[in-house]
């Protein structure tokens, strides 16, 4: 049987890699932090272009019902470039959250997953137990819970409040709103189904992007430590600065494996999919936070700077880490697999 990816896949990734290696570089991440809204209308427009935004959209609403597995290799691309833009949590979580809503809400799905695919519309997700959504600020429609209900509010319907967040990209808010029947789209009941689902998602486009981010980060540190030079030397000659790397190099490499297999459990709706989702996470977290420590080291004093490239992608693995379900909780998920016990599928911390 053959585990790999197909022809098409792989040529959509490079296609994407290509793209996102020109256009969002780390001068035009740092252009965005001093914009109001840490985004762009215009990469926006060409992450449409490319059919990016009607990937996960079902057919049936002009999107290319394609699943987490076709998605994967893309969001670790968007990882890898560090992009801003809420283009992983739109596919992966958004749109099948509002997709897998019951046939009484056909016409909510109609109007939005249409207005997805299209590009004039965005989601941003709210989660259980965290007060703070993410990119709440450039949404048209936002999914937020209600205990276990499901609600769907426009932007105008809300309030929202800046948070900082330890990388700079990311834009946080906290959302006052107020629950009513028009805005709940699923009971309690069906809700918590969805709300488990989603978070699987969401801990899934993490991973990747983790991944994404580790990789990004052996390629600084290589390249920087053949730049730089001691006694007359490039310090990426020396043995224990290639063994750092390689280090990393490794996990990325075991963390590959269970990212792929959590992404074709939800796409195949396995039994087991969360635990395995919980490896991928924990994996993908742990090969991205040895890369930013290791890269650190690489770069030497430089690497604590504001104006090494390193610290964006540094940054946005540490607050990564903690989004959709931090590393204590996906452990605890494992564990209760293993031996036993009820864990639930709670929210993480979001920084």
């Amino acid at each position: 049987m053959d585990f790999s990816f197909s022809q098409d896949q792989l040529l959509f990734q490079a296609n994407v890699r290509s793209f996102l290696t020109n256009e969002v570089t780390p001068e035009r991440i740092r252009e965005l932090w001093q914009t109001d809204s840490g985004r762009s209308d215009e990469l926006w427009a060409q992450l449409v272009e490319l059919g990016l935004t009607a990937m996960s959209v079902p057919e049936a609403f002009g999107g290319l019902g394609l699943t987490e597995l076709d998605f994967v290799l893309l969001a670790q691309e968007c990882g890898y470039a560090g992009l801003p833009e809420p283009l992983v949590e739109t596919m992966l979580v958004g749109v099948p959250l509002l997709a897998a809503l019951d046939d009484v809400q056909q016409a909510l799905k109609g109007e939005w997953l249409t207005r997805v695919a299209e590009g004039r519309a965005r989601l941003a997700v709210g989660q259980p137990g965290n007060p703070l959504v993410s990119d709440a600020h450039v949404a048209d429609l936002l999914l937020l819970p209600h205990g276990d209900e499901v609600h769907a509010v426009p932007r105008a319907a809300v309030s929202l409040t800046r948070n900082e967040s330890v990388d700079p990209s990311r834009q946080l808010f906290r959302v006052d709103w107020t629950p009513s029947a028009a805005t709940r789209v699923a009971e309690a009941e069906q809700g918590r189904a969805l709300w488990a689902a989603a978070f699987n998602r969401g801990a899934l486009a993490t991973a990747a992007q983790l991944l994404g981010l580790a990789k990004r980060m052996v390629d600084l540190a290589v390249d920087y430590s053949f730049e730089r030079k001691q006694f007359g030397k490039p310090v990426g000659s020396f043995q224990a600065v290639k063994h750092l790397m390689a280090n990393v190099a490794v996990q990325i490499e075991f963390a590959k494996g269970p990212l792929y297999r959590a992404a074709y459990s939800l796409a195949e709706n396995l039994p087991g999919a969360g635990v395995q989702v919980s490896h991928a996470k924990l994996a993908c977290a742990e090969a991205a936070l040895l890369a930013a420590k290791n890269a650190i080291q690489t770069h030497g004093a430089m690497g604590y700077t504001w104006e090494v490239d390193l610290q964006l992608f540094m940054k946005r693995a540490w607050a990564l880490d903690k989004v959709w379900g931090d590393r204590g909780l996906h452990k605890a998920r494992v564990r209760e697999a293993l031996f036993g016990g009820v864990i639930q599928p709670g929210a993480g911390n979001t920084f």
